[in-house]
């Protein structure tokens, strides 16, 4: 027979029970940020692999072309949807197994909306650490109101002229980060001292003319469409950045610029912890701190500054 002294416990009392949760519960806090961590080293390494066959298509494009891919804003080829301004992005397909969708758009004669393309989403062009937006196309980008465009988390860098003609004496463009930059020109937009920008149709690089060196000059760099209005992969307005402004820039007082306050934002920034990433003009891809020594950062985005320096 058996007594109730003798009986077998066969549940946890509350006590026991709070702390099993309890112990779960630290478990999951010092699981979760290890996950959260090699989830971000990854996302890294495939934002790198991207960075890396972008480069790798200036190269080919490079080769079968004789220059850069280059920008198509202003002049012959005009402004905003009815225009055929497109971007270097959209030069680059052919050469990012997106052949069919340049012929598709019949890039570059017709205009964006008459493409039937602008909208569509290119992975190669998109870090996988920027998931806050996805891969719908966007309705707001600058000077693109209501016409849809797809994203780009990769820009031309343009050089490091911003704002100021060489004499510093004459603003151009009303930035809190002005630079004269290495070619005596203040207008970074239409005229940047690096490897691309918006209207560099006329110039027609090539590899021979970078004097700094190819592996000390950055050429594509990250940003993040919700902190940067003029983000967007078929538009020539919409796909550079300068290098000017320091990297994930905030404010002089801190916190964020508006999206739309153009002179401040049109630069560069990851979802990277502590920085972003870069490829430079050899095709190597580097990650770049957010405490980089300013003067150094820009030197680094010209072409023929005559600067020595190396990618830290």
């Amino acid at each position: 027979m058996i007594t109730p002294t003798s009986r077998r416990r066969t549940a946890f009392t509350l006590i026991e029970l709070l702390v099993i949760l309890a112990i779960i519960a630290v478990l999951i806090g010092l699981l979760v940020p290890a996950i959260q961590k090699v989830r971000e080293a990854a996302n890294r390494l495939s934002c790198a692999n991207n960075l890396k066959q972008l480069a790798l298509a200036v190269h080919a494009h490079h080769d079968a072309e004789g220059s850069f891919p280059s920008g198509q804003f202003l002049g012959p080829y005009g402004v905003g949807r009815d225009s055929q301004a497109w971007s270097w992005l959209a030069r680059l397909l052919p050469h990012v197994e997106q052949g069919n969708l340049a012929q598709q758009g019949r890039i570059p004669t017709q205009t964006l909306r008459g493409s039937g393309i602008a909208d569509k989403a290119v992975k190669v062009f998109r870090c996988p650490s920027d998931t806050t937006i996805g891969a719908r196309p966007r309705l707001d980008a600058g000077n693109l109101t209501g016409f849809p465009v797809g994203l780009t988390n990769y820009k031309g860098v343009s050089g490091a002229n911003w704002g100021v003609d060489s004499s510093l004496q004459h603003p151009h463009i009303p930035t809190d980060w002005p630079n004269p930059g290495t070619n005596g020109s203040a207008d970074g937009l239409a005229d940047g001292d690096g490897i691309f920008f918006r209207s560099d149709y006329s110039r027609r690089l090539r590899l021979t003319d970078i004097k700094d060196g190819t592996s000390s000059t950055l050429m594509i760099g990250e940003d993040v469409p919700e902190k940067n209005r003029w983000c967007s992969w078929p538009y020539s307005n919409n796909a550079y950045g300068t290098c000017a402004i320091p990297p994930n820039v905030h404010r002089p007082g801190g916190g964020d610029y508006d999206p739309l306050d153009w002179p401040n934002t049109w630069s560069f920034r990851s979802r990277h912890p502590g920085g972003l990433q870069f490829a430079t003009a050899d095709g190597s891809v580097h990650f770049v701190s957010d405490s980089i020594n300013l003067p150094l950062y820009r030197a680094l985005a010209t072409i023929r500054g005559g600067e020595i320096v190396n990618v830290p």
